[in-house]
């Protein structure tokens, strides 16, 4: 089983710079797309559509402000939209389809770096979702949560850690969280259990000295119940073609979805 996740900044501008056409290529079983910045409605459109797949979307009550989307080679039994709390529903954040033995789920947080208020925002919504994470453990199911979280958790995973200390993204409290997601509450982070290596990063401040030095953070995950471990057989950021400011994650699973 292959997963793609990538945040596209917009659907349209990552469909225009060639996203399908590579997407097309990887034969991938699930897609999962995060900051759509479409409607359910403007989604239907034919261009927005990959052959020999089914799309399920999410939109935001503004669709400008986020938006999920994921297609799947296979029909879902089911599809679930929201987490139940507003820092999630009202923004279009959270699309779930479920399949035999296991979930596969396209999250977006909030970046945290738009102001105050946005950072607010996004300390809300961990506090949410760290909640729904723990009650989750209960299920008798699997689930991957292919998310675009804004957070890079290790020094490993930010160039020049400490000059980015004080910056959304890279704050104590918000690699606190990730700490307690990957220690306490049992979760796995599918690429570091196939690599250690650093400067593995999945985006770049909008700017060509950030390109060009490579000035990037690891925000983006697929986030595994315990029971997923052993799955995992490869993982890679695939900083080339690039469609937006992050860069895909491509992980391959020993796994055979089904329904």
């Amino acid at each position: 089983m292959r997963i793609i996740s990538v945040n596209v900044n917009g659907i349209q501008a990552a469909v225009e710079r060639g996203l399908f056409a590579w997407l097309q290529a990887q034969n991938a079983d699930v897609i999962c797309l995060q900051d759509t910045r479409a409607s359910v409605f403007e989604m239907d459109d034919p261009a927005f559509q990959l052959d020999g797949y089914f799309l399920y979307c999410c939109d935001a009550e503004v669709p400008s402000q986020g938006g999920v989307a994921l297609y799947s080679r296979q029909q879902p039994k089911a599809v679930i939209s929201g987490l139940g709390f507003e820092s999630a529903d009202r923004y279009g954040r959270y699309l779930q389809a479920d399949f035999d033995k296991v979930s596969i789920a396209s999250l977006l947080l909030p970046s945290g770096m738009k102001g105050d208020e946005d950072l607010n925002q996004k300390f809300k919504f961990i506090d949410d979702f760290t909640h729904y994470l723990n009650k989750q453990r209960r299920k008798r199911r699997e689930y991957i949560y292919c998310g675009s979280l804004y957070v890079a958790q290790q020094k490993l995973d930010v160039k020049n850690w400490r000059d980015c200390q004080q910056a959304p993204g890279f704050l104590a409290p918000e690699r606190a969280w990730l700490d307690e997601v990957f220690g306490n509450l049992g979760y796995v982070d599918a690429l570091r259990e196939v690599s250690r290596e650093g400067e593995q990063f999945s985006w770049w401040p909008d700017s060509e000295q950030a390109e060009l030095l490579n000035l990037g953070y690891r925000f983006d995950y697929q986030i595994l119940t315990p029971g997923m471990r052993r799955s995992v057989r490869s993982a890679r950021l695939v900083r080339q073609p690039r469609f937006s400011q992050h860069a895909p994650l491509l992980v391959d699973y020993d796994w055979t979805l089904s329904i």
